[in-house]
């Protein structure tokens, strides 16, 4: 079985490089299990790195290393927490890696079954039809607010998941005035009112959403596809076929 469609979305395999789903995982522990369509260990791998990251504050300690303050980082690290970090992180980058190369096996397989996709999925709270979807435009809506191009590619549940964890990390982080200050030239404000461990959460959700709901809409394009390619073999008569004189 190549897709299978429920009213939240249609959960695919297709070939994936093991490398770049490793990493994801090197980016942001969960992220490249989220992308291979496994859900529950991808968002609890997520919600294990947020804990731990922000209770050993890996993130202002990379901040301060990155500034060459060594010092600061050696003070801020909590070492308690980060060896369980670090278990964490091998963990979450080997299994997207074994996790790619198992699922490319299975989509060589279920792709020379050539298994019947089902279409249309409708249901009491939502539907899913199977049709096109514009890689460009996926992009655009992730740029515009993560979630929203996932949403785009009815991937509800990772959409909902990433639309709450943007607004946490921007309500805590305090992005938002910091950009407003930034705009209006109060630079020394803005640099005082942000919180640099949440907001370094930003640019692996930024980086991953952009490259997750392009990819998704690409796949999902393919799919579509092979289920139209199927549907007229099925239904359709071969073109050497003798019509009755």
């Amino acid at each position: 079985m190549r897709a299978y469609s429920t009213q939240f979305g249609t959960a695919q395999i297709h070939l994936r490089n093991p490398l770049i789903s490793a990493f994801w995982s090197f980016a942001f522990p969960g992220c490249g299990t989220l992308a291979q369509g496994r859900l529950l260990k991808g968002l609890i791998l997520i919600i294990w790195e947020l804990t731990v990251n922000g209770s050993a504050k890996v993130n202002l300690a990379i901040m301060y290393s990155l500034l060459g303050k060594f010092e600061m980082a050696k003070q801020v690290i909590n070492e308690r927490w980060f060896l369980l970090y670090a278990s964490l992180y091998v963990y979450a980058i080997w299994d997207s890696y074994r996790g790619s190369v198992a699922l490319n096996q299975q989509y060589i397989l279920a792709d020379r079954e050539d298994a019947s996709i089902r279409p249309f999925v409708l249901k009491t709270y939502e539907q899913n039809p199977l049709d096109t979807r514009n890689p460009l435009l996926a992009s655009a809506l992730s740029l515009l607010a993560p979630g929203l191009g996932h949403l785009y590619v009815n991937k509800l549940i990772s959409g909902m998941f990433f639309i709450a964890w943007t607004i946490v990390v921007m309500y805590f982080s305090h992005a938002l005035p910091a950009v407003q200050a930034t705009m209006l030239g109060h630079y020394d404000q803005a640099i005082r009112i942000v919180n640099m461990q949440w907001l370094m959460y930003l640019p692996s959700i930024y980086g991953f959403v952009l490259h997750d709901a392009c990819v998704a809409a690409v796949e999902l394009n393919k799919l579509a596809e092979k289920e139209q390619s199927k549907f007229l073999r099925d239904n359709y008569q071969p073109s050497n076929f003798k019509m009755p004189l």
